[in-house]
């Protein structure tokens, strides 16, 4: 559903950036601080006409190359090249190591086991087609093909670490493009389908390629869902908007039990995604669920900014987010503490809002749940395969250039971390076996992202993933230093064993960074399914423990070996926790408080989660 931007407050004046005023040890040195961003230039301040040509046509090439930088990668490219130049010792071992995997391969058509396995992730080669020559030996030359790339950049002294990883990365995915599996002759899954149905596979693939082709020259978006509709089957708790400012609404969901616990949820979702990926179907959605469990729940649901909001900076995603939330869920509840919950960036926010509160002695926190969420960014996962100066430049040009990120501009990278599946498989099934993609809620939501304001995400991606001031002591909030060591509340934190955004080794040091009461879940699945992985979800475990205050730090390898999985859904636990840290049962709070300026405004899932 298309809708029509309804005018909102105009922007404040330019905010100063993160580490404005931020108090400097007479011992301590500072480095540099790039300059204020202009309020009208975006995240970049372009004092010369010079420079504004110069931004344009970065900004149009990063359109070009959806947001990679060229540089990055040739310097990568460089910097791998150049070393194993230099290292003639380095470069016979790979000689070797390609003579021994050639004579493997040759043993391989004469009967032997096959050598190569491929990833437990790679889903290409399941069909029993592939145990078969001649398809078995293509198979085996692909996996030798990338398991010697994976070696050539492993162990090459003097190349950063960074550079190592990049290289590799751009290997496989180059590789990928000549997998056995991508064509129709050398793929017994796709042989197999075309024979059955007498080519009509192929036919209706070719079909399917053709609508596609003309939808992207026309440069039109994929077709809504028909299964899926926001608000009749995904994102249907019921509930009203209490509350609504230029970035988000505020959605206080409607008892479904006749005593609640005293102390609220708040929900603070990435800003990144639509806030329904916790609110799916109904036997999927943990806001559902824990309505249900007898809890009084709140979310927000972000805006989708497009350009009037490109001055918007990270501390107002806090101020008028965060903290505009819990002052109405407070004055909606009678000032009752709040069990404050955030998902992915949705919990790096929440945690910068809990020190800041903390500091600041504001004890409205019952406690604080992170799901998926990173305080430090030193281990940020494979995202960070597309950060640096050079990415984190281009990708400012673009945004000074049109206000916002555009989802279109994010997804490739996404896509790219997964290219096996999310690229080359589905263009396998759709186009060489004409197999449509099935419509799921999970499906719907991934489709439906979200534009970021260009300064909030320079802010970002610098201050916390670039230069994770975040845990090193360095990041200022109103000119003073916060710490997530401030933080007292209890917390209750959850990692996904398969997560490639927010890897569970860095979710897992809040444990680090903290010292209060925390328990720690770890889930199986990855970023999404191991978050809605709800009770009677087939094939679903989770670990789980408590650190007390004052116990001494466990390493994230130490704690998997000694925490015994349990199967089923970690979400009871979540709400049994929950309860310990409430108060006994009382009559529901109203739906929305008139006199204190918080009126039931619409319907939940209110208008923003609509905007496309």
């Amino acid at each position: 559903m298309q809708m029509t931007k309804q005018p909102r407050p105009p922007i404040s004046a330019t905010r100063p950036p993160l580490d404005e005023g931020l108090e400097k040890s007479a011992t301590q040195q500072t480095a540099p601080q790039r300059p204020e961003p202009a309020s009208e230039a975006g995240p970049n301040r372009l004092d010369h006409p010079h420079d504004q040509l110069d931004s344009a046509l970065r900004a149009n090439l990063a359109r070009l190359t959806q947001g990679l930088s060229p540089q990055a990668a040739a310097g990568a490219w460089l910097d791998w090249a150049m070393h194993l130049a230099q290292a003639p010792g380095r470069q016979f071992e790979l000689m070797q190591h390609a003579t021994e995997s050639a004579w493997k391969l040759t043993a391989h058509m004469m009967g032997a086991e096959a050598p190569f396995q491929p990833g437990k992730n790679d889903h290409r080669f399941l069909h029993k087609g592939w145990a078969k020559p001649p398809f078995a030996q293509l198979q085996q030359g692909y996996l030798a093909l990338e398991d010697f790339w994976t070696r050539a950049t492993e162990n090459i002294s003097g190349v950063r670490d960074e550079d190592a990883k990049r290289v590799r990365f751009m290997a496989l995915q180059m590789i990928d493009t000549v997998s056995p599996s991508n064509f129709g002759l050398t793929n017994p899954e796709v042989i197999a389908a075309n024979v059955e149905s007498d080519g009509k596979a192929m036919a209706q693939g070719a079909q399917l390629f053709a609508a596609d082709m003309m939808r992207a020259l026309a440069h039109e978006k994929d077709a809504e869902p028909t299964k899926f509709k926001v608000g009749r089957d995904l994102a249907a708790t019921p509930g009203k908007v209490v509350y609504r400012n230029r970035l988000f609404e505020l959605i206080q969901y409607s008892p479904q039990t006749g005593k609640v616990r005293p102390e609220p949820v708040l929900i603070v979702p990435a800003w990144i995604m639509k806030y329904y990926i916790l609110d799916l179907q109904a036997q999927n959605s943990l806001i559902n669920y824990l309505v249900g469990e007898g809890f009084s729940v709140f979310t927000i649901s972000w805006v989708n900014p497009g350009a009037e909001l490109r001055d918007v900076g990270l501390d107002d995603y806090r101020t008028e987010g965060v903290m505009a939330a819990i002052d109405a869920v407070s004055a909606i509840t009678g000032g009752e503490k709040i069990h404050a919950c955030g998902y992915c960036l949705g919990g790096t926010i929440l945690s910068i809002a809990a020190a800041t509160m903390a500091r600041d002695k504001d004890a409205r926190l019952a406690s604080l749940s992170l799901l998926a969420a990173q305080m430090d960014f030193s281990e940020a996962g494979e995202l960070m395969l597309f950060l640096d100066e050079s990415q984190v430049a281009l990708l400012e040009d673009l945004m000074n250039n049109q206000g916002y990120l555009d989802s279109s501009q994010m997804v490739g990278a996404f896509k790219a971390l997964r290219a096996e599946d999310l690229i080359w498989t589905r263009a396998v099934r759709r186009y060489l076996m004409g197999i449509e993609e099935r419509e799921t809620d999970m499906g719907t939501w991934n489709a439906d992202a979200t534009r970021m304001p260009a300064r909030m995400h320079s802010e970002y991606l610098r201050g916390l993933f670039m230069e994770n001031r975040l845990t090193a002591g360095r990041f200022a909030v109103e000119g003073r230093v916060i710490a997530p060591s401030d933080i007292t509340a209890p917390m209750f934190v959850v990692g996904t064993e398969k997560d490639h955004i927010a890897p569970w080794h860095s979710v897992y040091k809040a444990k680090l960074f903290t010292d209060g009461d925390l328990t720690f879940v770890l889930s199986s699945a990855g970023h999404n399914g191991g978050i809605v992985s709800e009770p009677g979800h087939p094939h679903r475990h989770y670990r789980i423990s408590n650190r007390a205050p004052g116990t001494l730090y466990t390493g994230p390898e130490q704690w998997l070996a000694k925490t015994a999985p349990k199967d089923g859904s970690w979400w009871p636990e979540w709400a049994a926790w929950l309860g310990t840290q409430s108060g006994a049962p009382v009559d529901p709070p109203p739906m929305g408080a008139p006199d204190a300026g918080y009126p039931a405004l619409c319907d939940a899932p209110g208008e923003y989660v609509l905007e496309r």
